[in-house]
């Protein structure tokens, strides 16, 4: 039996597999070593009756996320997964080689996430190569989630938002300014808080000022990392995972023709084919 995990900021999905046929499809908490050490992935995996059940019948484990960015990371999470799954092998990566094997399986090009978070990189068909992106939602996150997020909650206490939408906003999330500035800067994960609010861009996307705004998210998205990989990899398809990418991939399409980029594909959630990939490997 296989496990395919890949975590995101807000959740962690879970499919089980067993000679090509799905045993369980679940989500727990998320997985971030950023965030979470090995003790707390413990306590969650011990919380769950599934992998309780199904842990030593597991053989491999292939987990995606999230904060898995380095050596130091991935192994927080490989020792924790390794403990839990006693016979597992277990292999740790980074979400954008997620994004990029599900996208591509094993042919080469350029791979972006766009969710609670943003990134891209270029993948050979084998191994996603090293850049410099993905420098969190501090420093970069064009076009995601959070980045979203953060231009609401500055234009509502900016008082630039039109009053439609303010009446809308604060029938919704019955927020005032110290509220708002409290949950960003004091509670722990504000990237969490600021992606949250995507879903208000969701129920108003035909909206022309927050249409603006995602457009614009995701032309600094495109500016910034995708225009460089194409100008590397001149001719290569251009894909795109995540949930903000598949519930925006009107305004998406646009920014990119925009910019002279033609989308190969787009994908919600990597880990179906994930599964799918990893079921016929083995």
């Amino acid at each position: 039996m296989l496990a395919v995990v890949y975590s995101g900021s807000n959740n962690a999905g879970w499919r089980l597999a067993d000679k090509e046929r799905t045993i369980a499809s679940f989500n727990t908490n998320a997985i971030n070593p950023y965030f979470n050490d090995e003790k707390y992935i413990l306590q969650l995996l011990n919380r769950n009756i599934t992998l309780i059940h199904h842990a030593e019948e597991i053989r491999r484990i292939y987990f995606f996320g999230a904060g898995a960015s380095s050596p130091e990371r991935q192994r927080v999470v490989h020792n924790a997964l390794s403990s839990f799954f006693k016979f597992a092998k277990v292999s740790v990566e980074h979400d954008i080689a997620a994004a990029a094997i599900a996208c591509c399986k094993n042919n080469p090009g350029i791979v972006s996430i766009c969710a609670s978070g943003s990134n891209a990189a270029w993948y050979d068909g084998k191994k996603v190569k090293p850049n410099n992106y993905g420098l969190g939602y501090i420093l970069a996150d064009e076009g995601s989630g959070n980045w979203l997020g953060r231009q609401l909650i500055k234009s509502f206490m900016n008082e630039t938002l039109p009053s439609n939408l303010r009446k809308k906003f604060e029938h919704s999330y019955d927020a005032d300014r110290k509220t708002l500035l409290e949950k960003v800067y004091r509670q722990k994960q504000p990237a969490l808080y600021l992606s949250s609010f995507s879903e208000f861009y969701l129920q108003n996307k035909d909206d022309v000022y927050l249409r603006n705004i995602i457009k614009t998210g995701f032309t600094k998205l495109i500016n910034t990392y995708l225009l460089p990989l194409q100008k590397e990899h001149p001719g290569a398809p251009v894909h795109f995972a995540g949930s903000v990418a598949f519930n925006f991939q009107e305004h998406l399409n646009e920014s990119a023709e925009a910019a002279g980029i033609t989308i190969a594909g787009i994908i919600k959630e990597p880990i179906n084919n994930l599964l799918t990939y990893y079921s016929n490997k083995n």
